[in-house]
């Protein structure tokens, strides 16, 4: 079975810090590909100041492009809406049988992972990796469930809103430091991301 580590997020825009953790799942041997699992829309998530799909599609692939192991993914954007993390799975179990699919999410998803779509049957099923995140403590690993655990991976304190924020206001020089350059470059032709 080939090991698939799933990364879902919005990636609105993806950052250098998203790179940076699939980079870690890789080097450490815990997949043998990371799939950047671009959503739709996170039913957990406010909508208004996301970014079309397909755009943040398009902006993970040029991040991806030259990453071994790792690529994005549209796979969720033909399921139905809103994405939920067990359908997707399953839908990924039946189209890719020679796979095992993980999970790749931040301690502040694990916080409320009680909270998400059928949590008992995933965690039953699949593997979760869980990475730090600014201002959330992670969990003890000893009071862990079984097939999850807390991989070694570096904080970046940054979110893809204060990057938008950055744009907003034209402090570019500063976004550029968290983007990859194809991405920054791409996100300067976005004229409405910028002025709204």
């Amino acid at each position: 079975m080939k090991r698939t580590v799933l990364f879902g997020g919005s990636f609105n825009p993806i950052h250098n810090g998203h790179l940076a953790l699939c980079r870690a799942v890789m080097t450490q041997g815990l997949a043998d590909e990371v799939w950047m699992m671009v959503t739709p829309h996170n039913p957990l998530k406010a909508s208004a100041d996301l970014m079309p799909e397909a755009e943040r599609y398009a902006l993970c692939a040029l991040a991806t492009a030259e990453e071994k192991g790792i690529r994005a993914s549209a796979f969720e954007f033909c399921l139905p809406r809103p994405s939920f993390t067990w359908q997707t799975l399953q839908a990924l179990q039946n189209a890719y049988p020679d796979r095992s699919f993980s999970l790749l999410i931040g301690a502040d998803n694990w916080a409320i992972f009680e909270r998400w779509f059928k949590a008992r049957e995933i965690l039953e099923n699949h593997e979760i990796l869980i990475y730090p995140r600014p201002g959330y403590t992670l969990p003890c690993s000893s009071t862990l469930p079984r097939g999850v655990r807390i991989i070694d991976a570096p904080l970046h304190h940054i979110s893809s809103t204060e990057i938008r924020q950055m744009l907003r206001e034209g402090n570019t020089e500063t976004a550029r430091r968290h983007l990859h350059p194809a991405v920054f470059d791409a996100l300067m032709k976005r004229e409405n991301l910028v002025k709204d």
